[in-house]
Formats: structure tokens, C-alpha cells, sequence
């Protein structure tokens, strides 16, 4: 703020000062020229006099100090108008004060008359000095006021929001589709076991019978190499009957 307060300061002394020189000049009575200076209202008309009845020093003279009054327009009101359309709101305000100018001339001011030819040429000199030194000035002037009066990044940055404790909302669409993800696992994880669990079953039912009927061979296989019971017995009964009969005979003798 002080030093945007202190470039519309200084821009504003010097339009000051402009606007006294421009009086001094404009606004001096000149009697001597009372009869030969008339009212112009046509365009180009006292340029084309300037051509041909003026030397080239005179009209040079004469043109040139036109547009030079209109270069401090153009340098100074860009500080005092908005950046939009500016260049065309200093043309504008420019040919305003010089047409109040020349209309105080015409009709106050002795030895001074109205011409419009002095209107364009300081117009002409506003936008030369615009262009020329004014443009960039005010761009410089603008750029660094907007980021000195813009907030900085600590200051753009919202307040702290107070935390809220999570409420036991449902579950989200991505929470449900990795618990059925999850789910899904889980029974291919238990069909697999499930049909690991039979296929070794099955493995051991087809194994079993073969031992069943494998310990029935070996039994009779055991069976064979021996004589059973029953029939080793009667062998035994048959051979005493005939010891005893053969001493029983031997004792009847």
C-alpha cells in the first residue's frame, strides 16, 4: 500500500504540473495574432496550411509541440483509469480535456481560436506516449500492487475443520466388493480341501480291500503248511485204540 500510495502521489504532482503548463501555454492571451488566427472546424485543414504557407521549421514547430503537450496524457492517466480498455479510456479522456482546452481558447482567451487539427494532434501525442513508455510503466505498476495486495499462500489456506468422529456407516462399494473377493477365496479354498479330503477317502477305500482279502490268503496259506486240529486229533484217538489192542491181546495169551 505505501508504495502504490507513492507512485498515484508522484503520477498525480505531475499531472498537476502538466495542467499548469498546459494553462500557460494554451491560456496566454496573444493579441498580435488576433487577426490572423480563425476557427477551424474541418479535419486536416491547419495541417494542410502548416504544408504550404509554413516553413518546415515552423510547421515542424508547430505540429511537434501539439503532440508533445499530448505525451503526458498518455504516461500519466493510465495510472488513474482501470486496466480494462485502458488505452482507449486515456484517448478518450485525453480529447475531452484538449477539446475543453481549445473551447476555453476560442472563446475566453484573446488571440486563440478553436482547432479541431489541435485536438488530434494531441491526441495523437497521448497515444504516442502510451505506447512508447506508458503501457509498460502502468503494467509494472499493476502487476506489483496486484501481488503485493494479493493474500499469500498462509492466508488462502481454509481453517482447520474440527474432526468428526467415523461413524459406523455401511460399507462402501469397495469395502463389499473385496469382502465377496474375500468370500469367494475362502469357498474355492474350501471345495478344493473338501475334494482333496475325498479324493484321498476314496484312495483309501480302494486300498483297504485288496489288504482284506490279502490277510484271508495268508491265514489259509498257514493253514495249509499245518495240520488243522480236528483232524490231527482223530490221527492221535485211532493209533491208542489199536496199543491198547494189541496189549490186550498180548495179555489174554
Amino acid at each position: 500500500m505505501l508504495v502504490r500510495g507513492a507512485v498515484l502521489t508522484v503520477a498525480l504532482l505531475g499531472l498537476v504540473a502538466f495542467s499548469v503548463l498546459l494553462a500557460k501555454v494554451t491560456l496566454t492571451p496573444s493579441p498580435a495574432s488576433e487577426d490572423l488566427v480563425t476557427s477551424n472546424l474541418r479535419p486536416g485543414r491547419s495541417l494542410r496550411q502548416y504544408a504550404e504557407d509554413y516553413t518546415f521549421l515552423a510547421a515542424c514547430k508547430q505540429a511537434g509541440g501539439n503532440l508533445l503537450l499530448g505525451v503526458p496524457f498518455g504516461l500519466l492517466l493510465p495510472f488513474f483509469v482501470p486496466r480494462r480498455l485502458r488505452m482507449i479510456r486515456t484517448t478518450l479522456l485525453t480529447a475531452l480535456a484538449m477539446v475543453v482546452v481549445e473551447l476555453i481558447q476560442g472563446a475566453l482567451v484573446e488571440g486563440r481560436a478553436f482547432d479541431i487539427d489541435d485536438v488530434i494532434l494531441n491526441t495523437a501525442g497521448a497515444l504516442l506516449g502510451y505506447f512508447v513508455l506508458g503501457r509498460r510503466i502502468s503494467h509494472r505498476y499493476y502487476t506489483y500492487t496486484d501481488d503485493k495486495d494479493s493474500p499469500g499462500p498462509e492466508a488462502e489456506k481454509p481453517a482447520a475443520e474440527p474432526r468428526r468422529t467415523p461413524k459406523p456407516a455401511g460399507r462402501t462399494k469397495d469395502s463389499e466388493t473385496k469382502a465377496a473377493l474375500t468370500k469367494d477365496s475362502r469357498t474355492k479354498g474350501s471345495t478344493a480341501t473338501a475334494a482333496t479330503k475325498a479324493g484321498r477317502t476314496e484312495a483309501g477305500q480302494r486300498v483297504r480291500p485288496k489288504s482284506a482279502t490279502a490277510t484271508p490268503a495268508k491265514k489259509r496259506g498257514s493253514r495249509a503248511g499245518k495240520p488243522d486240529g480236528p483232524a490231527s486229533g482223530g490221527r492221535n484217538t485211532a493209533g491208542s485204540g489199536a496199543v491198547r489192542g494189541l496189549l490186550g491181546r498180548l495179555r489174554g495169551r
